[in-house]
């Protein structure tokens, strides 16, 4: 992919994430799966690292080598003509200078976003600092211009997933840190395990650029997420867990009963393979 492609297909990435009709992604995690989400009519693509993790044989949570990870981004990126846009989890490095060489290989696999979070792979707190995380996300900044791509650095911030400090200070710990990430170079704002109306609805009051939220069976449908404000929707590991959970219960089935119906609704042969021709 050359300079001006990625320039361009950067930049539209970038107009895709607009609050009140947001980008909505069901994330991928092989050429197979992305290549049927952009036949589905996805605007973009994005990775699941659970699911690229998975798929490799490695648990999610920063266990994933960074030659491994970029190796699917490339083939996900070489595979269809959307904009693609990598989770890198925590960047795969221990420094920023680590985070700038793998935004640099995200670049050079075709990629022009990536989710980097704040979730700490390990020691004593399940967040890193903010003036840590800053300097990781400007180092991926600082990459991304150096290379001429206006990457989408989508921040990722984990306060309500993980579940961190006192229910009553989350939100205000979550935009403490969206302004941080924000003035350190990220373009957006990543709140994955918020699901009711109001504190979706008080993050995208309270954050400056575009709001991603994490969805899932039970989650608000995406025109109430829309009206909501959000800019970005995504499925994360969901699709993953769903084929997953196919292939244990027909495994279930075939084993334990002879029978052979939870492979009903599968896609056909001939229809994947020509997708993949």
């Amino acid at each position: 992919m050359t300079t001006t492609h990625h320039q361009r297909t950067a930049l539209l990435l970038h107009s895709l994430h607009r609050p009140g009709s947001p980008l909505v992604l069901p994330n991928a995690w092989d050429v197979a799966s992305a290549r049927i989400v952009a036949d589905c009519g996805a605007a973009a693509v994005a990775t699941t690292s659970a699911g690229v993790s998975w798929s490799l044989g490695a648990p999610d949570g920063d266990e994933l080598d960074r030659e491994r990870a970029l190796a699917v981004v490339a083939r996900v990126a070489a595979a269809v003509t959307v904009p693609v846009t990598a989770d890198i989890e925590s960047g795969y490095a221990a420094d920023p200078a680590g985070v700038a060489h793998t935004v640099t290989g995200v670049l050079a696999a075709g990629a022009v976003g990536v989710n980097i979070e704040d979730a700490a792979p390990a020691g004593a707190s399940p967040l890193r600092p903010v003036d840590d995380q800053c300097a990781r996300i400007r180092a991926a900044r600082e990459a991304a211009d150096a290379a001429g791509v206006r990457l989408f650095v989508n921040a990722r911030t984990d306060v309500f997933l993980r579940a961190v400090g006192d229910p009553a200070d989350r939100l205000a710990e979550t935009l403490r840190r969206a302004v941080a990430y924000r003035a350190a170079g990220a373009d957006g704002i990543f709140v994955p395990g918020v699901a009711d109306a109001e504190t979706i609805g008080a993050l995208v009051a309270g954050i400056e650029g575009p709001v991603n939220v994490l969805t899932g069976p039970g989650g608000l449908p995406v025109a109430m997420l829309a009206g909501l404000g959000v800019a970005r929707v995504s499925l994360g590991s969901a699709l993953a867990e769903a084929a997953y959970g196919l292939v244990r219960r027909a495994a279930t089935e075939a084993l334990h009963s002879g029978s052979y119906d939870s492979l009903a609704d599968a896609m056909g042969y001939g229809e994947l393979n020509a997708l993949l021709a």
